[in-house]
């Protein structure tokens, strides 16, 4: 059975996310500790999704996000511009002069290599985006009047503070009412939580959260650590095999009755810039497996499972599939891998040619 998803006529928008933008810094092929230069980027798990959805394959896209007014805050602006992602619905606060009471999050990321694994140390206190709250959004507006098929949000935003807790539950209670489908992507950030309340405190926020989501998106230390669910057998996280996983979705499916999809992507880390790759998807009772990508080169893993995430989006968007879903989703997650900076700079095409089975020849 296909997701009941509202027409393109009536929405002004495909999808929307709502999340932290912050200014990515990355030291290109160096580390942090030792950088003289930095590459500037902008990222964020939710936006990011939209981005993805703009850029590589056209959808019609906009972030609900938060920026102090000021030359920082202007320049990700200028980046979410160029990324086609509309800016309507971005909160400017008034710059304090020194960043004592708000400021624009900063997000250090090294790429890994080989043995030598991705780092990401993010400076986002006192954020804009952490302070909004509850009633700072015209939900009413954006669902009801201007219309969106498809709203994205995640456990980074919900992190970030009380404040963001609340108004995530505000905002997928609105879509809910509104018909647009939600999709929640865990992202499960241990030094996120562990000043608030630790596991406990995850589990309270994202098990509220998660019931009025549609869509689920996690890995298995997503599962377990924002929801409680164990997998069988499992005494530790990392690589999980293809059922045990299976086994898990199907617990949480029975928990959370609303949830019409669960997915993650399947990562086996051999090294940094190589791993081996792929996802699954579970809808209606079924799953769904993507096309295998056994040694994955990697050259910047950060922002992969997001570029999944998008693609799935995508799938029920445009073809309301549950396998193109997991296939757009696996292979634009794997391509985004392939370049540097957390968003996809992949096409369409070739995402269809990777999970037709393309190889990589010189394209003349």
């Amino acid at each position: 059975m296909s997701l009941k998803i509202r027409p393109k006529t009536e929405c002004a928008y495909d999808q929307l996310s709502l999340g932290e933008v912050m200014l990515r810094l990355d030291p290109g092929e160096g580390r942090i500790r030792t950088a003289r230069e930095f590459k500037a980027w902008e990222g964020g798990g939710e936006y990011n999704t939209s981005r993805g959805l703009r850029k590589c394959f056209g959808l019609r896209t906009a972030v609900v996000t938060a920026f102090v007014d000021n030359e920082v805050g202007h320049l990700i602006e200028d980046f979410i511009m160029q990324g086609g992602v509309a800016t309507n619905f971005i909160k400017w606060r008034e710059d304090d002069g020194i960043g004592r009471t708000v400021r624009n999050g900063l997000n250090f990321t090294e790429r890994g290599f080989g043995i030598r694994g991705a780092v990401g140390n993010p400076d986002r206190g006192n954020t804009a985006a952490s302070q909004l709250k509850p009633g700072d959004i015209d939900w009413e507006h954006i669902f009801g009047k201007l219309g969106v098929r498809w709203f994205h949000t995640g456990g980074i935003f919900a992190a970030l503070s009380a404040s963001t807790a609340e108004l995530t539950v505000e905002a997928v209670k609105a879509a809910n009412k509104h018909g647009t489908i939600v999709s929640y992507d865990l992202n499960y950030r241990p030094s996120l939580w562990k000043t608030i309340g630790g596991l406990k405190k995850a589990q309270e926020v994202n098990r509220e959260i998660a019931k009025y989501v549609d869509v689920m998106i996690g890995n298995e230390e997503d599962f377990t650590a924002s929801l409680g669910f164990q997998v069988k057998g499992q005494e530790k996280l990392g690589h999980i095999e293809t059922d045990a996983f299976k086994a898990m979705i199907e617990t949480a499916v029975q928990e959370f009755k609303n949830f019409k999809v669960a997915a993650t992507t399947l990562r086996h880390v051999i090294t940094a810039t190589k791993n081996d790759w792929s996802a699954i998807l579970w809808h209606d009772g079924n799953f769904h497996e993507s096309r295998q990508y056994p040694g994955l080169e990697i050259l910047d893993r950060v922002g992969g499972g997001d570029s999944f995430a998008s693609g799935l989006q995508f799938g029920f968007l445009e073809f309301n599939d549950a396998q193109k879903a997991v296939e757009y989703g696996a292979a634009h997650g794997a391509l985004a891998s392939t370049t540097p900076g957390d968003t996809s700079m992949a096409t369409r095409k070739e995402v269809e040619k990777t999970f037709a089975g393309g190889g990589a020849r010189v394209v003349r």
